[in-house]
């Protein structure tokens, strides 16, 4: 790929005393590219995840975000305005528990409608269109836009979540285990729809999980952590089909082998 890099992360590294969480992690994230980060629990994949998205702050490196107006700005100099607006603009998270991404006080329709008014849409009727447009899109019936999320399945919140973090076409979403804790029926229907919508959109993503059918269904590059360190990295078919990390070797003999 050429051009500028989207995200850039320098000898990224997170301590609590004497644990590691994570440390010496560096790559680049390109425009529309996905990438995966998998590991067993204990990995330091999800505190790598927070490093990024600026939710802990470093112990050690630095982590660079392109931002539409300054380029690239180091996000640990970023003011808390100019952060927080990222977050709710060019950004977005995907929690695995969908009740940590949604406002569960607010309607299916606020939830999605308050993320268009972070970035200035005013107009009731223009935003009702786009809420009820961006419903649709992930398959949600939009008579239940003025419903609480606390009456929808955990899928259906996950699809909510999802609706409320893409509608603004943010260039970089982070996901947390995102199908994590459904069935597997629902996984499967959530994968596919979260794939069409990030290829529609062209999002950069950065996902966190323990599953390699996820990150083979959707990651253009993976990473592999063990005791907060990465350990193997490359193409994601690439390393899934012949890894040559003792410990990637044991993650994808441990899929097969079930």
């Amino acid at each position: 790929m050429s051009g500028q890099s989207l995200l850039r992360a320098t000898g990224v590294g997170k301590s609590y005393g004497d644990r590691i969480g994570c440390r010496d992690v560096s790559f680049e994230l390109w425009p529309g590219e996905i990438l995966g980060i998998v590991g067993e629990s204990g990995s330091g994949k999800t505190t790598l995840l927070n490093c990024l998205s600026a939710n802990l702050e470093l112990t050690a490196g630095r982590v660079e975000y392109d931002t539409r107006v300054d380029g690239m700005a180091d996000l640990a100099t970023m003011s808390e305005p100019a952060r927080r607006m990222l977050m709710r603009t060019d950004w977005g998270f995907v929690h695995q528990n969908p009740r940590d991404g949604l406002r569960m006080n607010l309607s299916a329709g606020g939830n999605v409608g308050e993320r268009l008014m972070a970035v200035g849409a005013r107009h009731y009727g223009n935003i009702r269109r786009d809420v009820i447009d961006w419903l649709d899109r992930v398959e949600m019936e939009d008579g239940r836009i003025d419903d609480l999320p606390s009456t929808f399945s955990g899928g259906m919140q996950q699809r909510l979540q999802i609706a409320r973090n893409l509608v603004t076409k943010p260039r970089l979403v982070f996901m947390d285990e995102p199908t994590g804790g459904l069935d597997v029926s629902v996984q499967a229907r959530l994968l596919d729809l979260l794939r069409g919508l990030v290829r529609e959109l062209g999002v950069a993503c950065v996902i966190v999980t323990h599953d390699l059918g996820v990150v083979r269904l959707l990651s253009h590059r993976l990473m592999v952590m063990q005791r907060g360190r990465v350990v193997e990295q490359g193409l994601t078919d690439q390393v899934l089909d012949d890894p040559q990390h003792p410990y990637t070797q044991l993650l994808v003999s441990s899929i097969v082998s079930v």
